[in-house]
């Protein structure tokens, strides 16, 4: 079963950095796990806010807006990780993995399938629970750009997947 259906495309955000001889295999963007600290800071503030407001109200007022205001930080900088998530994708072609973040400084990182010596991954429990994987990346003893890659989705899937790319089925006979 493929992740991306022979009719999907990249990305506009993506599709700039693959080449004009590239045909996208795989494009997944990352679990919307990664977004559990931002979440759980959000929560846990809220709540303090809400309990310092109730608790400094009647003894300190302006202190409280301050606090409210500091909330109002932190709920900006959750939107700002929500957007950062949004656009950030790991996408596999014909030829190499590419790892696109950034909201503002775009970073690609890039490994050419070829160059893959090793590739395994890993899970937490709570990736396991969840649904979500970390892949390993290595090459001939080279550092590479894209080592890591996680919070990936369906990380079974995508490894056999991918390992089909990377190790071809040479016995395989095309008149099957």
């Amino acid at each position: 079963m493929r992740l991306v259906t022979p009719g999907d495309s990249a990305p506009a955000s993506v599709n700039r950095y693959l080449l004009p001889h590239e045909n996208q295999v795989i494009t997944v963007r990352r679990h919307p796990a990664v977004l559990m600290k931002p979440v759980a800071l959000v929560l846990g503030g809220l709540i303090i806010a809400g309990f310092l407001s109730n608790t400094l109200a009647n003894k300190v007022g302006s202190v409280v807006s301050w606090i409210w205001w500091a909330w109002l930080i932190l709920l900006a900088w959750f939107v700002w990780k929500v957007a950062e998530w949004s656009v950030d994708y790991f996408v596999i072609t014909n030829q190499r993995m590419l790892l696109t973040t950034g909201l503002i400084t775009r970073k690609v990182a890039m490994m050419p399938l070829g160059k893959v010596t090793d590739m395994s991954f890993q899970r937490s429990i709570a990736g396991r629970m969840l649904g979500y994987g970390e892949f390993v990346l290595e090459s001939a003893g080279q550092e590479q750009a894209l080592r890591t890659v996680g919070y990936l989705p369906y990380p079974e899937q995508l490894y056999l997947e991918v390992c089909e790319m990377i190790f071809p089925n040479k016995n395989a006979s095309s008149d099957d």
